[in-house]
């Protein structure tokens, strides 16, 4: 049995996984429809271009840039091998999105490497936050721009955490986020943009975020993340994680790619803790944060 090269490419397209395909240089040569839904590009947008146009800026865990010297499709596509890993790739509206990545080599009949292939996988639960929003939505809890909870929404959910502390020991704790000079953004750029990127920090937060944890925007350009089930350490991995992804993501605004960073406290629930003191040591540890230079985590 024989198929033709429009019957592979509707298979492909039919695919949950984003593919797409290089040639040699890492010039892209196909890019297929969960492609598109995955990162926000069509493939108008993307096929013609070499990936170290940097359009997709693929980031590790550590914030550095893999299209350049680290990318693990090129890697593949020099030693044959297939490899996967777990990347951070920068979605068309701004924010960073985790997928799992699985290269492999293309090669001729000779067996000389020819090219290379790429599938990827959401890995941001964005399922189970589609749901989270509908029900927001339902409860009016859900704040209009960002389509995070709101504040409302983040009182009860520290209550609950309260209630399953006390009932079974269970601990969790508090992320105080805030956007760094964001007034001088709106003043440079104006109030548009700047919910733009308000957008795009709020999607970086719940993109690379548990399923069960939750992020919401307190008011303003602060944002509360509620962190479920962690220690300390784990805790500070959340928060210096989401750090380095906003830093990471941009939003392109007339050719210039504009960057935030953000401040944030991080604390664990403590035995004689209420809401407002939680809070206010978050708070206080963010401020700390920004005395010391901004896009930094505090713990205490």
């Amino acid at each position: 049995m024989e198929f033709d090269k429009q019957s592979y490419q509707r298979i492909i397209d039919t695919l949950h996984d984003g593919v797409y395909f290089v040639d040699r240089n890492r010039k892209i040569t196909y890019w297929n429809r969960s492609a598109e839904q995955i990162s926000g590009y069509a493939a108008a947008e993307v096929e013609g271009r070499c990936c170290s146009d940097c359009i997709l800026t693929h980031v590790d865990a550590e914030g550095n840039c893999l299209c350049l010297d680290k990318c693990p499709l090129a890697f593949t596509m020099e030693d044959g091998q297939p490899r996967e890993a777990v990347i951070y790739m920068h979605h068309r509206d701004g924010h960073r999105v985790p997928v799992s990545v699985r290269t492999s080599a293309l090669t001729d009949a000779s067996g000389a490497i020819v090219g290379g292939v790429e599938l990827f996988t959401d890995i941001s639960g964005q399922g189970a936050n589609e749901l989270r929003v509908k029900e927001l939505e339902k409860m009016a809890l859900l704040d209009n721009l960002t389509q995070l909870a709101n504040r409302n929404y983040l009182d009860k959910e520290l209550q609950s955490r309260f209630e399953e502390k006390k009932r079974l020991g269970a601990a969790f704790g508090i992320l105080f986020i805030d956007i760094d000079y964001f007034k001088r953004f709106n003043d440079t750029y104006g109030h548009d943009v700047g919910d733009e990127i308000l957008k795009i920090v709020a999607q970086t937060l719940v993109s690379n975020s548990r399923p069960f944890d939750l992020f919401g925007r307190w008011g303003g350009e602060e944002f509360i993340g509620i962190i479920r089930n962690c220690t300390a350490a784990e805790l500070e991995a959340v928060g210096g994680r989401m750090r380095m992804m906003v830093e990471n993501a941009y939003l392109m605004h007339q050719g210039e790619g504009l960057r935030v960073t953000i401040s944030a406290g991080a604390t664990m629930f403590l035995t004689d803790d209420t809401s407002e003191s939680l809070l206010k040591r978050a708070d206080t540890l963010m401020y700390e944060s920004k005395r010391a230079g901004r896009n930094r985590l505090t713990m205490g």
